[in-house]
């Protein structure tokens, strides 16, 4: 499956610029597509004064991805930002036909696989038979949810290795750069009660598969503390 440029219209915004083409990097940031699901277009543009990716989905759900090889330590930090038009109304993290979000941080850990549980590992299997990898062993994300509260800890809601922290809600910041710098190892323990293991990845994703709605969103770059 490749990424096409989805024929949607901007929705109201300050990302003007035309968009460049998304260098594809297999060492830095790349695609990572989703079996049955149309992609989400990744840009680099101009956003309201800042320099940043650009995030256009049309019922469609994949991944702008980067490889890591990071410890995590007490003193592990990191730095994200993003800028979000509208929200989506329809949108639920807490229910799977409606767990869409405008934009997620989505970070993955690496782990001793053996340790899941028999219905994990069977999910695992089918899910390298798909994408040609394995899953990570526990994904933590950063949202934007509708409905629950800040810093409420939604599990995924088709797989219990994955747990989505709530840093922003509602429509109050919108058309708005909002900076965040999160404590990892503190948020890896409180999602999944146990230490966190090497960061292998960083990714974007602005998905709107589940609702078949439009969304818009700029991200900022990542940045991982010391």
């Amino acid at each position: 499956m490749r990424a096409v440029l989805l024929l949607v219209p901007l929705l109201a915004s300050g990302c003007f610029t035309p968009p460049q083409p998304a260098p594809i990097d297999p060492l830095q940031w790349h695609p990572l597509h989703l079996p049955g699901k149309r992609s989400t277009v990744y840009s680099r543009v101009d956003c309201e004064g800042r320099r940043a990716w650009r995030a256009m989905s049309e019922a469609s759900a994949s991944l702008w991805r980067r490889r890591l090889d990071r410890t995590v330590t007490r003193t592990t930090s990191i730095e994200f930002s993003w800028w979000v038009p509208t929200t989506i109304p329809s949108a639920d993290l807490s229910v799977a036909d409606t767990a869409d979000s405008p934009v997620r941080v989505v970070l993955a850990f690496d782990g001793d696989l053996s340790r899941l549980s028999m219905r994990n590992r069977l999910q695992f299997q089918m899910a390298e038979m798909l994408t040609g990898e394995t899953p990570p062993y526990a994904t933590l994300m950063y949202v934007w949810d509708n409905r629950a509260e800040l810093e409420t800890v939604l599990p995924g809601a088709r797989s219990d290795r994955v747990r989505k922290i709530v840093v922003e809600r509602g429509p109050a910041n919108l058309r708005r750069w909002l900076t965040y710098r999160r404590a990892l190892a503190d948020d890896f323990e409180r999602a999944f009660g146990e230490p966190p293991g090497r960061l292998i990845g960083i990714a974007l994703l602005t998905d709107t598969d589940n609702t078949g709605t439009k969304a818009e969103a700029c991200y900022g770059d990542v940045l991982v503390h010391p």
